[in-house]
This record gives structure tokens, C-alpha cells and sequence, in this order.
């Protein structure tokens, strides 16, 4: 049924456990599985340091936290059966970098963890599975 799985990641406890339900679905339908990982630029430049080192600084940590992740990811898929690809990409609104990188990958199924806000917590934290949900034009699949 799928053939081209993406999974988006931040390494939260809820982006962990969605990877076991993308792992899982790739080796049931000996899909491939695309993870992805977004770095937004834009919390560091609104701290206000100007300085071109701390900023380098900022993003070689950002990546380096993406390496950690997606490695972690491709030894469990690899351990699953399952050829994983990465896909790190920088954007200030992760919602969209999401949902452009699932219609560019040609992915079939998205799948995104939910950290199972409501209420006040949603409004003020936002919500980027619910946007990912209404950006994407790949079907989604939100694990809670």
C-alpha cells in the first residue's frame, strides 16, 4: 500500500515514539522511509546576538543534534529491515518545511508525532502536527 514513507522528527519523547509506528508501517509495506529533520534559524536571531560566531555556534549545535537523531533512526530501521533515507533542511516555519519535504520526497504517507496538547496549551504553544495536518498534501498520520 505505501512505498515512500516520511517521517518528520525533532527527537521529542513524542517524535519517538511516531518513529517506532513509521519503522513499523515501512517494514510491513517494504517501504522506504525518508526521515526528516527541520533546524529553524529564526529562535536564535530573535535573542538578539549579533555576533557571526554565536549564530555558527547555534546552527553546528542544531545540526549536530540533528546527526544524533536521525542516527539513532537509521539504526533502529536498519536493525527493522528498512532503508532509511535523511533529509535535514533549515526553515523558520516547520510546519511547511514539513509538508514541502513529504510532496518533494514523493512520500505517500506522512507520518508526525503529536505531543496531545488542547485547550490553552495548543493556542499558545501552537501546533505543528494540526499545521503539517492542513499544509500537507501527502495523507498524515499523527501518533500520540
Amino acid at each position: 500500500m505505501f512505498k515512500h514513507i516520511v517521517f518528520a522528527t525533532d527527537g521529542s519523547p513524542s517524535a519517538t515514539k511516531a518513529s517506532q509506528t513509521a519503522i513499523e508501517l515501512a517494514r510491513l509495506h517494504s517501504a522506504k522511509l525518508t526521515v526528516v529533520f527541520v533546524i529553524d534559524p529564526y529562535p536564535y536571531m530573535s535573542l538578539g546576538e549579533g555576533t557571526g560566531e554565536a549564530f555558527q555556534a547555534y546552527m553546528n549545535a542544531a545540526y549536530a543534534a540533528s546527526a544524533n537523531v536521525t542516527q539513532e533512526l537509521e539504526e533502529q530501521a536498519r536493525q527493522a529491515g528498512v532503508t532509511l533515507e535523511k533529509s535535514v533542511v533549515e526553515g523558520d516555519d516547520v510546519a511547511s518545511a514539513i509538508a514541502m519535504v513529504a510532496e518533494q520526497q514523493g512520500g505517500d504517507l506522512l507520518v508526525v508525532g503529536s505531543h496531545g496538547r488542547s485547550g490553552i496549551q495548543k493556542l499558545i504553544l501552537g501546533s505543528v502536527a494540526s499545521k503539517v495536518l492542513t499544509l500537507s498534501k501527502v495523507p498524515v498520520l499523527i501518533v500520540r
